[in-house]
């Protein structure tokens, strides 16, 4: 989906039923070539490998982290589990994406064959579930935060262990599906328009939440500053909102420039300016990418039970014992 926006004429952007198309990276289109003269940016391939794996390997971290320590099976740690989750889908696709295009190059697959088109659109149900698991996974974050500081003493009888599953496996069937619906539907303006404009949505919704959160948190803490314990739980709260809003803000920046991109290709794409801001997509591909990479590291930094055990992993894959 996005290297075939990011390349063919705008007015084959939207594909058509039982068409499929692979272009190559290293060339623009004649017609954007000629509504601007913005030189199109390409990203080596190996970069895109680099990036991707690098992302693959620190989610993968994150995941075993959390299952090997039973501290950490929480709610909190399972919502971050899934973002891990989405993040390693959108790294695997990029991925899997440019091994089916170096194949292609190579011979071994053809770019309108019907396998080809069937492995076409699983990859981009793929990075669809990523980009709507991510969201719906900052946003279940994101309430979770809310509880945990507004419902603090009601904490652990609303967000149990099983609600916390039961959300998630709603939140996956429903992104699963919707991923499904979009990929085979893409071509429909009633299919890609809804999408787009999911993302702000949902972006706006969160920042409301959080900025809700947190214009109330200061009344909140006087409230419960007389019982016993109360102020270092507050703090402890406080920082786990703000290192989710870290999260919102990078989420933000590396995915605002590629939904940009698609809005642009499907409104403007004739326009010199707007085919001047394609010209950029592989860089907005990049950054996707990046946040993958961002992400665990933001996990890491903030979070001293995860630094914790990173250290018992590293230490014990050297020393083969057992924790």
């Amino acid at each position: 989906m996005i290297r075939r926006m990011s390349t063919e004429r705008p007015s084959d952007l939207i594909k058509h039923p039982g068409q499929t198309s692979i272009p190559s990276l290293e060339n623009i289109s004649d017609f954007s070539l000629n509504i601007t003269d913005c030189t199109q940016v390409v990203v080596p391939e190996e970069v895109f490998f680099t990036v991707a794996a690098a992302g693959i390997l620190e989610n993968l971290l994150i995941l075993i982290a959390v299952i090997r320590n039973k501290n950490l099976h929480l709610p909190m740690y399972f919502f971050i589990c899934s973002l891990a989750i989405s993040d390693m889908l959108g790294s695997l696709y990029k991925t899997l994406e440019n091994i089916f295009i170096i194949l292609c190059k190579m011979g071994y697959l053809t770019r309108h064959g019907d396998f080809e088109k069937k492995l076409d659109d699983a990859m981009d149900s793929m990075f669809i579930l990523s980009l709507l698991g991510s969201i719906f996974s900052l946003l279940a974050i994101a309430a979770d935060r809310y509880i945990t500081i507004f419902y603090a003493l009601r904490y652990h009888n609303i967000m149990t262990l099983r609600r916390a599953l039961v959300i998630l496996a709603i939140i996956w069937a429903f992104c699963a599906g919707s991923s499904i619906a979009i990929a085979l539907f893409s071509y429909e303006a009633a299919t890609v328009i809804p999408f787009t404009i999911l993302f702000p949505l949902m972006m706006f919704f969160i920042l409301c939440l959080y900025v809700h959160m947190f214009l109330l948190a200061r009344s909140h803490a006087k409230k419960i500053a007389s019982l016993p314990s109360s102020t270092v739980h507050h703090r402890t709260n406080m920082k786990g909102a703000i290192t989710l809003t870290i999260f919102l803000g990078v989420f933000l920046c590396c995915w605002a420039p590629f939904v940009l991109h698609i809005l642009l290709a499907r409104f403007c794409p004739h326009n010199p300016y707007c085919a001047c801001y394609m010209s950029i997509f592989h860089v907005n591909g990049t950054l996707i990418m990046c946040n993958a990479i961002i992400n665990p590291m933001i996990f890491a930094f903030r979070s001293p039970e995860l630094r914790s055990t990173f250290k018992k992993m590293f230490y014990c894959s050297r020393s083969n014992c057992n924790w």
